[in-house]
């Protein structure tokens, strides 16, 4: 059924509204990285940068210690990220292919602990990272981000794996494929929309994790982007460059993750594949 020209341009114009709303404030983050801290603050805000300044960001890198916070994130992050990819593909293989006793209530289990709030276990986790002597080390934010990560990471590619058909599996098997060889030379190729998204999903939750970075790591060197972030305002007496710079570089290793993985968003990757 084709639209009307009136109804095409009501379409258009909402989504061109939805896509102003979500990144105008990205835009005004980015620009205002450049502004003299004159124009930051101004009453009119500017749309347009009307002065172009480096400051903030030399300030930013060089009188601070945000690049070692930054390197600190990175470590964090790509650890997290690697861990839940592995243990998500092979658990929900594990869940949708093997039969085994009580299959569907641990399936259960596993999401039921993604439920609970992190707050709640703040306190027996920081004892068990104290006594595994991981208190103030990279290590245990790892831990942590796999841990509240992978339930429901397990739970995405486990319906990834469930649309991809059965035939394949049983050609492999019938010509003499063992489980591990299916897994890695069919499965993993046509899950790849399904594992990019775990992989952003388990990589943006760390990015952004505050709550048990401001706990268990102690050291300023040890600090990841978010809580290092937050000091360094503090310092500052809220620098609003400073703060729009740093922010607009922490932007930056998302925006590369989503390019390098984005292109296995699209859809349609098993479309003949039984054939």
């Amino acid at each position: 059924m084709r639209r009307s020209p009136g109804q095409s341009l009501a379409i258009g114009g909402g989504l061109l509204g939805l896509a102003a709303i979500v990144l105008l404030p990205f835009w005004f983050i980015a620009t205002g990285a450049i502004k003299a801290p004159q124009e930051i603050i101004a009453r009119v805000p500017t749309l347009v940068p009307h002065s172009f300044t480096l400051r903030h960001f030399d300030k930013l890198l060089g009188a601070s210690d945000y690049p070692r916070y930054l390197g600190n994130s990175l470590v964090v992050g790509l650890g997290s990220t690697a861990i839940t990819v592995v243990l998500s593909v092979l658990a929900a293989y594990g869940f949708y292919r093997l039969r085994f006793p009580g299959q569907d209530l641990l399936f259960r289990a596993v999401l039921v602990a993604y439920a609970f709030p992190g707050i709640l276990i703040l306190i027996p986790l920081y004892g068990m990272m104290s006594q595994a002597g991981l208190i103030d080390t990279p290590a245990a934010l790892v831990i942590v981000n796999v841990t509240f990560a992978s339930p429901f990471a397990i739970w995405m590619m486990r319906s990834f794996f469930a649309s991809i058909p059965a035939e394949l599996e049983e050609a492999a098997l019938i010509d003499g494929a063992s489980r591990l060889a299916i897994l890695l030379r069919i499965m993993v190729p046509l899950a790849a929309p399904g594992i990019a998204s775990v992989a952003i999903f388990a990589f943006i939750a760390s990015w952004t994790e505050y709550l048990f970075a401001s706990v268990l790591i102690l050291s300023d060197a040890n600090r990841t982007l978010p809580v290092g972030f937050a000091g360094i305002i503090g310092q500052y007496q809220i620098d609003w460059g400073l703060l729009l710079a740093g922010a607009t570089l922490a932007t930056v290793p998302v925006v590369l993750l989503f390019g390098i993985v984005g292109r296995w968003f699209i859809a349609g990757l098993t479309a003949g594949a039984v054939k």
